[in-house]
């Protein structure tokens, strides 16, 4: 049975970029639609993304297990399982925003052993394979060393659900807020993990994301030197990652319980 290599990763994410490229600030329209509610939408660059990802994996590798955002999961018979998600950043993609990734992990019996974010937009290609350290654009990175929050640049994101659940981080925001640098909010995880691991920011939080947002990411974040805790067990994965100073510290403000029936 052939084994996937970063290599292999990495090719199919260029070629789903290309065609995802093809649609973005086009002019054209790119048949957008909603899913949950006007937050949460699907675009045809989208399915077509996802559908050059799972044409190579079929190609190369057909017995591997797939768990795609836009299709779900599809069963393989290998102890293989590639973890994408075809545009991560939608919204940003349809605004004409350049940060958007194309998010595929590899897991080989349950672990991530392969990561790949590439923001096609801005020729950033991110990968990591465990234990070889992390990479962009073929250079190592690594986290930042900064300690102090004060001197911390923050990113976060809010759930699709926003409008309707008042368990939507916004109590986290303002317990973080006066603490930091300032705060940012990018639009796609895959791409606030890797910009962490980067060190282009120090830290990062949000609620109520799925494997294929963060599966990847999190194994570039790690290679980088990064530390990452699942901190809600209720709201999907709600996560919070950074330097392990500034995790550490960002971890210590959040609000990690479950709210009651009645605030919900």
């Amino acid at each position: 049975m052939k084994i996937p290599t970063a290599n292999d990763v990495i090719e199919c994410a260029l070629k789903a970029g290309e065609t995802a490229m093809k649609h973005f600030r086009s002019g054209h329209a790119i048949g957008m639609h909603n899913k949950l509610n006007d937050s949460d939408i699907v675009t045809i660059a989208d399915k077509e993304s996802e559908a050059v990802i799972k044409s190579f994996i079929r190609t190369d590798f057909p017995s591997h297990a797939i768990l795609s955002e836009e299709s779900g999961e599809t069963d393989g018979t290998a102890d293989y399982r590639w973890v994408i998600d075809p545009i991560d950043g939608t919204t940003n993609f349809f605004a004409g925003i350049p940060i958007w990734a194309i998010s595929i992990g590899v897991e080989h019996h349950g672990q991530t052993e392969i990561g790949v974010v590439y923001l096609p937009a801005t020729g950033e290609l991110f990968h990591a394979v465990r234990g070889k350290g992390a990479f962009l654009n073929n250079k190592p990175i690594h986290v930042s060393a900064e300690t102090r929050l004060s001197r911390s640049v923050i990113s976060t994101g809010f759930p699709v659900d926003k409008d309707t659940n008042p368990d939507n981080n916004l109590d986290n925001l303002a317990a973080v807020m006066p603490l930091v640098r300032d705060i940012r909010r990018l639009g796609s995880a895959a791409a606030d993990m890797c910009y962490v691991a980067a060190g282009f920011q120090n830290g990062y939080w949000e609620l109520n994301l799925h494997e294929w947002d963060v599966n990847a990411a999190s194994l570039i974040l790690e290679e980088a030197g990064g530390k990452c805790t699942r901190f809600r067990p209720d709201r999907n994965i709600s996560l919070v990652c950074g330097s392990p100073s500034i995790h550490d510290q960002l971890l210590s403000l959040l609000n990690t319980s479950t709210p009651h029936p009645d605030q919900s």
